[in-house]
């Protein structure tokens, strides 16, 4: 994200009644909070690709990155924007879960884009060592959603 939308970014949320917001863009996250609206002494900690930037009223704006944590194995991303959904329907048992094995060709979950229901199918073999996305979750295009190892 270059700076001109963090900028942006940071000046609607000084100028609005919101404590904090969080943006994804491809890989990268950011997420501004109201620094009013946090103790000075808390530490927020933050998950992969992440990074924090607290603007106060006339303080400097801190942009301050978070190491990232690369997983081991083979990362599936999302070929599209949509809502993930583990499972065909609401009742019926998930696609993949943890340890369970999985073929080249095999349906991982269903994303939802436009009223159309889009089967992700696994583009590797071998067992589910994490789920990244919650259920019901919209995705963005590129957003991992996988990691098979």
């Amino acid at each position: 994200m270059d700076l001109r939308k963090l900028k942006t970014l940071i000046d609607l949320v000084a100028e609005s009644d919101i404590a904090e917001l969080e943006v994804t863009e491809g890989e990268g996250k950011v997420r501004i909070v109201k620094s009013s609206a946090m103790p000075q002494h808390q530490m927020m900690m933050q998950p992969q690709y992440m990074q924090q930037a607290m603007p106060a009223a006339a303080a400097p704006v801190a942009a301050v990155p978070v190491a990232a944590v690369v997983p081991e194995g083979h990362i599936v991303k999302s070929p599209m924007v949509g809502t993930f959904y583990r499972s065909a329907s609401p009742g019926s048992a998930p696609f993949a879960d943890i340890g369970k094995s999985v073929n080249e060709g095999d349906t991982l979950c269903i994303i939802e884009a436009m009223k159309l229901l889009n089967e992700i199918e696994s583009d590797f073999s071998g067992t589910i060592k994490q789920i990244l996305v919650e259920n019901g979750q919209p995705v963005e295009y590129g957003q991992p959603l996988f990691i098979i190892g």
